[in-house]
């Protein structure tokens, strides 16, 4: 497929709805092992919004459903896929990507683990720049074969890119290992060495695979936590790890040891095994606690955060178009995923002041003004934000060229700051001051640019502004 990256069109709140509607029957299906008219509401939700990681999950976990995990599929499945994965690569190369995801969920439907499929349903998703995606299909393509070469090179690609370079390490040298003389994973595992900013204990070679390659186990393995499995309290020396990882095998009930290991996971920016270790303490909880549910949260909070830090460093150290663009688009992808989550917990705290703040700044980053501006005019009763969350405000408002409610809003933050040299303050008599000259009102913009003249004569270029607005009187 030739590179046309483009994003994908976001849906309408009309579109949305009604899928989400089509999913939860889908589910409803499912649970009562009518995998047949479930796939075809999943394939659908798929097909129309490739870019949602939960339409996927639950579209190819129904498929394994069905055919009971056997790993191949329908009978003589190889040869009806082909006219279907045909189907996927016109209408993917005419840009028709709902035409593309149907045929791909149609090959699919017929076997879930087929791996040419699934590498270009992967490379559809990176067309659109939908990753989450992107690597789930690779992962499953994985779980049917950990040493597949092409998988493992896309994967690797992607997972550069994305910044995940340890997992990237670990795709190149599978590579590697199945074609000795291939150059181009030497040379990747080499430069990515240098990259690696990552803590040894966070390597995790098993993150696409989603099994053990030749029986071996990481430390959190299902085995590490049985019971039976042997003991480590007569051992004098264990690991702060090891002591944890005990106290679970000798009581797996106790949910406070599970948040101790994720904990220590996450120091050491093991963020697989810390999700997994969640995930064991929310399961043996009936998956109603709370607190594993919201430490998952911040676990994907912290996850991306630490890769646009990779990303960035990275920047820093060889500062090219390439580079920057992958800051730039792990930004993207954890303001996205901030977004989601914060907007979670807004709506199961719709009266938390903190949470509307966030989730109304992650809304004006993605560029979603008129979002923005409720979540944060519900915000305005924090006290403790109040200035801050105003000049927010103010700057929605003069986007969408509501020039007088934004220098109200200005004016409002100015108002509201207890500390008169905060650089809150300052940024609110800057932006007043620059949108009042904008408006003609200078009486307005200069008592703001010369307020804040006095304050630091130095911001910004409030020197020439005063200039402007004195040439302006002159012409006056």
């Amino acid at each position: 497929m030739e590179s046309n990256q483009q994003s994908l069109a976001p849906l309408t709140a009309a579109s949305r709805q009604r899928l989400q509607k089509v999913f939860e029957h889908g589910q409803r299906c499912s649970e009562k092992n009518d995998t047949v008219y479930a796939n075809q509401l999943f394939s659908q939700c798929v097909a129309e919004d490739p870019g949602n990681l939960i339409y996927l999950e639950h579209f190819l976990a129904n498929l394994q459903q069905k055919y009971r995990d056997n790993k191949k599929g329908a009978r003589l499945a190889g040869l009806k896929t082909k006219r279907h994965r045909s189907a996927l690569t016109r209408s993917a190369g005419k840009g028709n990507w709902e035409a593309a995801f149907q045929s791909g969920c149609a090959a699919l439907a017929l076997n879930p683990w087929d791996i040419p499929t699934l590498i270009a349903m992967s490379q559809a998703c990176d067309e659109l720049q939908a990753g989450e995606c992107q690597l789930f299909y690779l992962r499953w393509a994985m779980n049917a074969d950990a040493k597949h070469l092409e998988t493992n090179r896309h994967a690797a690609i992607a997972l550069e890119r994305m910044g995940q370079f340890d997992q990237a390490i670990a795709c190149w040298n599978r590579v590697d290992q199945a074609k000795p003389q291939d150059e181009e994973a030497r040379q990747a595992v080499s430069r990515l060495s240098v990259e690696k900013t990552i803590s040894e204990g966070g390597y995790d070679p098993n993150l696409l695979a989603g099994n053990h390659e030749e029986g071996k186990e990481t430390n959190l393995s299902v085995a590490h936590f049985s019971k039976g499995a042997a003991t480590d309290e007569a051992e004098p020396d264990l690991t702060p790890e090891e002591r944890v990882v005990a106290a679970i095998r000798s009581d797996p009930t106790d949910l406070e040891n599970y948040l101790q290991l994720a904990d220590i996971c996450v120091r050491e920016y093991r963020f697989v095994d810390a999700e997994d270790v969640l995930g064991r303490g929310l399961s043996v909880s009936g998956g109603g606690e709370m607190r594993f549910r919201d430490r998952l949260e911040d676990l994907e909070l912290r996850r991306a955060q630490h890769q646009v830090a990779i990303a960035e460093q990275r920047h820093l150290k060889d500062p090219t178009e390439e580079t920057d663009q992958l800051a730039a688009n792990l930004r993207g992808q954890a303001n996205q995923v901030e977004l989601e989550i914060y907007a979670a917990r807004a709506q199961r705290e719709p009266n938390n002041a903190r949470l509307q703040y966030e989730m109304g700044l992650r809304l004006k980053r993605a560029g979603k003004i008129k979002d923005a501006i409720p979540a944060l005019q519900a915000a305005r009763a924090d006290s403790k934000r109040k200035p801050v969350i105003l000049v927010e405000l103010g700057e929605c408002f003069q986007k969408i060229e509501q020039y007088k409610l934004a220098l109200s809003n200005y004016e409002e933050a100015l108002e509201a700051c207890n500390e008169s040299d905060s650089e809150t303050h300052r940024l609110a008599l800057y932006r007043a001051g620059v949108l009042a000259t904008g408006m003609k009102e200078l009486d307005r913009a200069e008592r703001h640019l010369t307020e804040l003249a006095g304050l630091d004569y130095g911001y910004r270029d409030v020197s020439t502004r005063l200039d402007k607005i004195a040439r302006l009187r002159d012409i006056g």
